[in-house]
């Protein structure tokens, strides 16, 4: 169980990218959602909803195995928080998914309140919990940002 474990905490190895890996684990996430980008966008929020308590689960074990409160090799927080992020996007288009992206990776690195504080629940709950929060922040803006008109158009590419 722990190979199994790390396997998904490190989403498939991409925990291992020796830069930026919390960025790798999020284009994982989008690399795994692509052949399902037709979806409604709230099919990706029940898709993090799923994967929660393994994401949970497996961080919290990878980082006992590891010996670190937080390591950098678990990436699958970024991928329930961009799945979330996702579910912004008012249908799919490439625009909302780059933005989708961008946002939830600025909010991801700023952390703003709270985010910051749910860092500091224990073991895996600490790992996960703020990349859910910052994806919620993504998905909140995007979603609002594609009902202004002039933003709608680069977004989705509509008038």
């Amino acid at each position: 169980m722990k190979t199994f474990a790390r396997v998904l905490a490190t989403w498939f190895g991409c925990g291992y990218a020796p830069k930026g890996p919390g960025t790798v684990g999020s284009l994982g996430a989008l690399l795994v959602a692509w052949p399902l980008r037709h979806q409604p966008s709230w099919f990706f929020a029940l898709l993090a909803l799923i994967l929660l308590a393994p994401a949970i689960w497996s961080a919290g074990s990878t980082a006992l195995q590891v010996g670190r409160k937080d390591p950098q090799i678990v990436v699958i927080d970024e991928v329930v928080g961009q799945w979330i992020a996702l579910a912004g996007a008012l249908r799919y288009a490439p625009g909302a998914w780059i933005v989708a992206f961008l946002l939830f990776r600025t909010f991801d690195i700023w952390k703003p309140w709270p985010v910051r504080q749910l860092e500091r629940l224990p073991g895996g709950t600490g790992i996960v919990m703020d990349d859910v929060l910052a994806g919620v922040y993504a998905a909140l803006v995007l979603y609002l940002a594609g009902w202004n008109n002039s933003i709608s158009k680069f977004l989705y590419g509509i008038s």
